[in-house]
Formats: C-alpha cells, structure tokens, sequence
C-alpha cells in the first residue's frame, strides 16, 4: 500500500486552528446573484418582506452580498466544538484498490448523531432563532439528515420544532424519523391533511410521495400561522451556504498545512448546502484570479436541475408562497421519482451556485442511482464508512476521474466531501443488492410540460 509518511491518513486542525468566520462568497462574485422576488408583486424583496418567514440575522445573512466574512458567535463555535473539527482523510486504501495515480482526499462530516453536515447550519439558525426570543421553529426535510440535526439542535436550545418530512422518505426512513421524535421534535409526513396547501396538492395528485418543494410549502404555512415560530431551511438558501462555509475553511486550512493543492473539488448536489460550503474558499480564490481548480457538482439523473434545468425565476416551493428565486430550477411543479438519494430531491439549485455555474466557474453532471450504490458499495469495502446515497454521487465522480488518472497516467489530486453517513439509508442498500433498485430519469417531454408552468417574468 502506498503511503506517503508525510501525510497522514486523518488530518486533524486543533481548536485553536478552526476558523473563527464564516466565508461569504457572494463578496467575491462580479456577477452577484439576482434577488429575491415577491411572489404576488414580482418586486424585489427586502428586510422588511422577509422577516415574516425568517429570524432577523437570518434575513441580514441572506441578503449581504459584500461582507466577504462574519464572524461565528461563540455559542455556535462552543457547539461546533462537540464534533468540529472534522477530519480531512487520505483515501490510501481506494487508492491502492483503484491502482490511480490520482491522490484523492475526502472531508468527513459524519461523525456527529445527526450523521451529516446539516449541523453546522442547523445550530447556528437555531441560535439566532433564540436570540430573537422566538418560541420555535419549523421546517422540512427530505432523507431526514437536516430535520434530525435542527432537532437536536433545538433541542439544546430549548425550542419547539415541527418538521414536515417528505412522505416517500417519511415511509423509507422511519430510524431518521424516529431520532428526531426522540430529540423532541413534532414530524409529519408531506403532503399532509395539517396545512391548506397540503390539502390542496393532495387533491390535485392523489397518492403522490411528496417532494421538498412540497414540504416547504407546508412548513412556511406552519410558521405563519403560529405566534413566535419562524421557518427555517436546511439548503438552497444564501444563508445556509455561509453556515457551511466551515466544512470548506477547514479542508482548505487542512491541506495548506501540508502544502497540497487539489485540482479537482467534487460535491454532490440538491439545493446546494454541502456543495456550497465545501468549494466556498476555493471558489474565492478562482474568483479573485489566485489560482484555478475544476469543481464539479454531482447530481442524481432523477433530479437534474443543473444539468437539464432552466436558468429563469421559479418559486421556490410547490404551493408557490415563498420567494421567486433565480436559479436552475426544473419547476416548481416537478416531482420526483422516489428514488433513495432523498436529499437530492430538490427541484431547483441555490441562486449563487446557480450564477457560478451559468458564468462557467464550475461544471455539472449526472449519475443514476445504480451506479451511484455501486460506487457506495466499492466504498464502504475500501474505506470502511459506509455512506449516505447522497454523499455516495461525489464518490462516483471521484471514482471516475481516478480510473481516468490511471488510463491517462495523470498524477492528479481529487477533493470531494463526504456529507455523512448512510446507516439509516439501508433499505435503499438492500434494494440495490436485492436487484431490484431501478433508475428512474425524467423524459424532455416531461420536463417540458414543468417549463411551461415556470413564472411569465423572465
């Protein structure tokens, strides 16, 4: 096995080295993201129209565009403490099993009892939200990794939170579900019979397993219509990709510890969250002309807004009462097949990701999901973690540019992150091995008729 004895298998930053800031990378974009709209009006939106849905800070995080760093609060940095920092692991063992020449690094977020990256924002959004003096907090979750860690993080803080998870994942993931009801947390499957626009997408697609967009919708109603709760968002918002700036900040600090420079940043890709945060310090240097690195977003064929999406203006959730967002968005009507990448299932891409992409900074694929488990599997028996379907795209991608190293002799160094573990994502595991995992990917026809639907203001 090759093992290079000035790199260690696991890089570990100490507490003093972890980053004190969050990374804004919007301070460094020529092309700043289009803002928010109304969603009767059309017209801009500004602190006063979103602090309805959002906290305070929140919206002030959301809407900064120039502050290239904001400091953590020391109670998010006392938390992040509890796991933080995560390790920078040299994957040596995929490496000798793959014969790449490729040097290929993962960041591990799962080492944490949410079992992925959602707490570094889960915490921070929970913080404010009781600074505000706030009673509690809903929101949605799709595979149910960003509803287990905002309850655990309400849970330390002493809120109420109320989670609408989507149905197919509500029914293929009842441990996920199980944790959050046992860190206090209310969940309730969407679409549900709780909440008008529930109701209403049920009557217009009987039987339907749900999706983000629709879980959104119910969880916005759900704090608008209770005293002193707040909706808050595990991804695709501006505010969120600085909460996860961390992952990002410490893989950087950790490879300029030992002089590496990565050429390529793999993450996968839903709304935005892990990808975001993890390119985020890597992007400011591509964006400021420091240096240049291929970043690739990787996302399941089954929910392409990247790479078959359109770049327009689209609610962000199915009942169309939240803000028009400009992103890559495949309608907010699109629903889904249930595949077990329950994550992924967002209909559309964060607005700064969105403008990265369109301005050619970073590139996009897609990957069934049969391949997805079949680089999950080689994984789990070559590195020993077992991973989250979600995470399991970036390994796909990184799989395939390292065979490519080897075919081309290439000595190339890969990052890619690992948003967390895949231990509650097992009967999506016995499915693959059973034989009877399909993939399931949307025809133009069908992502037309979505396109038609988006908003007549583009």
């Amino acid at each position: 096995m090759k093992h290079e004895t000035n790199i260690p298998y696991k890089i570990y930053l100490s507490e003093n080295e972890m980053p004190r800031n969050w990374y804004n990378v919007r301070a460094d974009m020529k092309e700043k993201p289009a803002p928010l709209l109304h969603p009767a009006t059309g017209v801009p939106m500004g602190y006063d129209d979103l602090r309805n849905v959002f906290c305070d800070e929140l919206v002030r995080q959301e809407l900064d565009d120039d502050t290239r760093e904001i400091p953590i609060p020391q109670a998010v940095l006392d938390f992040y403490k509890m796991y933080r920092p995560s390790p920078l692991v040299r994957a040596y063992c995929l490496e000798e099993t793959l014969q790449t020449p490729a040097k290929i690094y993962y960041k591990f977020e799962g080492n944490n009892t949410s079992g992925s990256h959602k707490l570094n924002s889960a915490i921070a959004q929970a913080y404010y939200a009781k600074q505000q003096g706030l009673t509690g907090v809903t929101t949605e979750t799709g595979a149910g990794q960003w509803g287990t860690a905002l309850s655990m993080a309400c849970a330390y803080l002493g809120l109420d939170c109320k989670v609408y998870m989507v149905k197919c994942s509500y029914e293929q993931k009842p441990f996920r579900r199980e944790v959050m009801r046992t860190y206090g947390a209310s969940v309730t499957p969407s679409p549900s019979m709780d909440t008008a626009v529930g109701r209403k997408i049920l009557s217009e697609h009987p039987g339907t397993t749900g999706s983000l967009g629709c879980a959104i919708s119910e969880a916005v109603e759900a704090a608008a219509s209770a005293p002193g709760y707040r909706y808050v968002l595990g991804s695709v918002l501006n505010q969120v990709l600085l909460h996860q700036s961390i992952i990002g900040l410490e893989a950087k600090a950790a490879l300029d510890k030992y002089g590496i420079i990565p050429d390529i940043i793999i993450g996968c890709a839903g709304g935005g969250s892990n990808l975001g945060g993890l390119i985020a310090p890597f992007m400011g240097e591509k964006l400021r002309g420091l240096r240049d690195y291929r970043i690739i977003a990787v996302e399941p064929a089954s929910c392409p807004s990247l790479t078959r999406g359109r770049f327009a203006y689209d609610f962000c959730d199915t009942g169309k009462v939240c803000p028009l967002a400009k992103m890559y968005t495949l309608g907010s009507g699109f629903i889904p097949s249930s595949s077990h990448s329950g994550g992924l299932r967002y209909h559309g891409m964060n607005s700064v990701l969105s403008q990265l992409y369109h301005d050619g900074y970073m590139e996009a694929i897609s990957v069934e999901q049969t391949k997805v488990f079949e680089a999950a599997e080689y994984f789990a028996r070559t590195e020993g973690i077992l991973p989250a379907p979600e995470s399991s795209h970036a390994i796909r991608a990184a799989i395939d540019e390292a065979l490519h190293c080897k075919e081309t002799g290439e000595d190339k160094t890969i990052v890619f992150g690992l948003t967390g573990t895949g231990y509650f994502d097992m009967a999506a595991y016995e499915k693959f091995h059973n034989g009877e995992m399909r993939d399931s990917i949307p025809t133009d026809e069908e992502l037309e008729r979505s396109f038609a639907l988006l908003p007549s203001l583009q």
